[in-house]
């Protein structure tokens, strides 16, 4: 699990126009994969991905669905979990304050550190560039003993 009950959201709920067609895990920092026109609201052009190489990526937000290929026809998804079926649309918050783990492992970011983008829809408080680590907010606590840390995302920046 990948983020905690503590979440507050200042754009009323967040982005629900990207689809995703991939299984993911909520808590990290999802980049545009393809991008449909202005008149594109459903279709399935509009994908987001976690990407593997934050260099070049524009972020949009923090994932808050848990993405899963389930057999539809034998198991329902678990709405506690908040999961979404692959190629199904996705929530994205992208102003808002999270409790998530997705942080590079051995990074040990302090309160009021600037968070990165990082691969694998992680963030980072190690900065490798502009262009190489796009900023997505700050760290607002350190991680706790399970990992988790608060973080604050402010996009776009």
């Amino acid at each position: 699990m990948a983020l905690k009950g503590d979440r507050n959201s200042f754009n009323n709920g967040g982005r629900i126009d990207f689809f995703m067609n991939e299984t993911a895990e909520r808590g990290g920092i999802v980049v545009f994969s393809t991008a449909g026109s202005g008149a594109a609201m459903d279709q399935a052009a509009q994908l987001c991905t976690y990407t593997t190489s934050p260099s070049g990526k524009t972020p949009i937000g923090v994932l808050m669905n848990d993405v899963v290929n389930v057999d539809l026809t034998r198991q329902k998804l678990n709405p506690y979990k908040d999961e979404v079926q692959i190629y199904g649309k996705v929530t994205i918050w992208d102003k808002g304050e999270v409790l998530t783990n997705m942080i590079v492992p051995g990074n040990s970011p302090t309160a009021g550190a600037t968070a990165y983008l990082w691969q694998s829809g992680l963030v980072t408080a190690v900065n490798a560039g502009a262009i190489a680590s796009p900023k997505v907010g700050t760290f607002m606590s350190t991680k706790n003993e399970a990992g988790y840390a608060k973080l604050s995302v402010n996009l776009p920046n």
